[in-house]
């Protein structure tokens, strides 16, 4: 057994290296500065120790192995301390490659959006077909109640990011993982911090297609074009393409607007019909490739699909944390306009004329350079109102955003004032939507103990 302490414990990712690390039986210990749930709930649920923030002393002397996460960089004094003292450090993403992934057949799940909703419904069909599945996901999956485990079957399913590995790996960390079998779900610009342009996501995404091999499977939205490019780049494994076109070797044909029921087709032959909780076109073409991915490995789909109607996701993903006087609360991850925008769309489906209030806090890398300014406002078109969460440091100026978004819209400077005005704007049959990718200081589960105290 070996003594591990994990720099960025509390990151989704990360957090899911340490459920893996003690369910190999390591000593595990961790250091992060931002600690909020559902993480947090998580890592306490396991007895892993958390430190919080970064020092000199965080990682103890007779550490065997330091795994770094990538929010960490040089001049963070925990990871100078390692340096200096010659400690043993390793990313998560090699990590895994080394300790978990050997022997088994990686399913990856990689894309700009949909990654962890596309994993977490990969890792149920192949449960509901036996295979107990080894998994890692960005997030806490409902239905498994963690983030990872190693399983006792062939197949591991994990979440492919295309971040940056850690502050020594300037790779993605998808390039680690070499599946047999990888999702390509969509493509578009992000991570304004590490990449300069759309360019250089895609050679990244190359990267990944140059490690499956001839005898896997490339499952890829046959709809976008920036992965069409990818592609073309050079290709050496069979691709199935999915999508809402009939042309595909897989498509789905929706049977309700709102995307809570579809028919599935396999090269054209009607294969079965999904009835299930999730919302949205975007949620079917996840639902879509994880279906392929798991045929691909020889899972006989008319046996899995009725168990998609028991899938419940994963936290924070358009997840109703309760109801007051009438008014319906979610939270959500949704961080990317093309994301926010899938999410009201599916949501606008679903409640009809009812009033959407949108709580936004622009906290990604991307949103607070102002890589997506001009892309916000268009995407909150199906909310009725939106509260912004404008931060002292935010980069980009949110008056020209205010100006055009559709709806009624506000910038408040922090989450006090934000609950205050959602108070004085919500109303009986309202849907409040929070969005954030990070913690937006329990502002949620606070606005709702505020409707059910009222």
């Amino acid at each position: 057994m070996s003594k591990i302490h994990i720099l960025g414990i509390a990151g989704t990712f990360m957090g899911g290296v340490a459920a893996l690390a003690r369910e190999l039986g390591h000593a595990v210990h961790g250091s992060d500065q931002a600690i909020y749930p559902p993480m947090s709930t998580q890592l306490e649920q396991l007895g892993i120790a958390l430190d919080p923030g970064y020092r000199a002393n965080s990682v103890a002397a007779d550490c065997d192995e330091v795994i770094v996460g990538n929010a960490l960089s040089r001049g963070n004094p925990a990871v100078e301390a390692v340096l200096d003292a010659g400690q043993r450090y390793i990313s998560g993403a090699q990590w895994l490659s080394e300790q978990v992934l050997p022997g088994r057949d990686t399913l990856a799940v990689a894309g700009t959006h949909g990654k962890t909703t596309t994993t977490t419904i990969l890792t149920w069909l192949l449960q509901a077909a036996g295979r107990e599945p080894g998994f890692l996901i960005g997030g806490v999956a409902e239905d498994f109640g963690v983030s990872a485990r190693l399983g006792s079957g062939r197949e591991f399913v994990v979440e492919a990011d295309e971040y940056d590995t850690a502050f020594f790996d300037k790779r993605s960390k998808f390039v680690h993982y070499r599946p047999l079998v990888a999702i390509l779900n969509n493509l578009e610009y992000d991570h304004a911090d590490i990449f300069p342009d759309v360019a250089a996501i895609q050679r990244q995404f190359h990267h990944l297609v140059r490690t499956v091999p001839a005898r896997g499977r490339l499952i890829v939205n046959g709809e976008d074009a920036y992965l069409a490019q990818v592609l073309a780049m050079g290709c050496w494994t069979p691709v199935e393409r999915f999508g809402f076109d009939p042309s595909l070797e897989w498509h789905a044909e929706l049977v309700n607007a709102d995307g809570s029921a579809f028919v599935v087709h396999h090269r054209g032959v009607r294969v079965g019909e999904v009835r299930w909780p999730l919302l949205g076109r975007h949620n079917v073409l996840n639902g879509l490739a994880a279906l392929a991915a798991a045929h691909a490995v020889g899972v006989e789909l008319t046996s899995v699909i009725p168990a998609l109607a028991n899938f419940r996701s994963v936290k924070r993903r358009l997840e109703v944390i309760g109801q007051a006087h009438d008014i319906t609360v979610y939270d959500d991850f949704a961080h990317h306009p093309t994301a926010i925008h899938t999410t009201l769309e599916g949501l606008r489906a679903k409640v009809g004329a009812a009033r959407i209030v949108v709580a936004m806090e622009p906290r990604s890398n991307s949103m607070r350079l102002g890589a997506h300014a001009e892309a916000l406002a268009p995407s909150l078109d199906l909310a009725d109102a939106v509260v912004f969460l404008h931060r002292p440091e935010l980069a980009w100026d949110a008056a020209g955003v205010i100006a055009a978004v559709r709806g009624q819209a506000h910038a408040v400077p922090d989450t006090d004032a934000l609950l205050a005005r959602l108070g004085e704007i919500a109303a009986s049959g309202d849907h409040v939507v929070f969005m954030s990718n990070g913690g937006f200081d329990g502002a949620p589960r606070r606005f709702l103990a505020q409707l059910q105290q009222g």
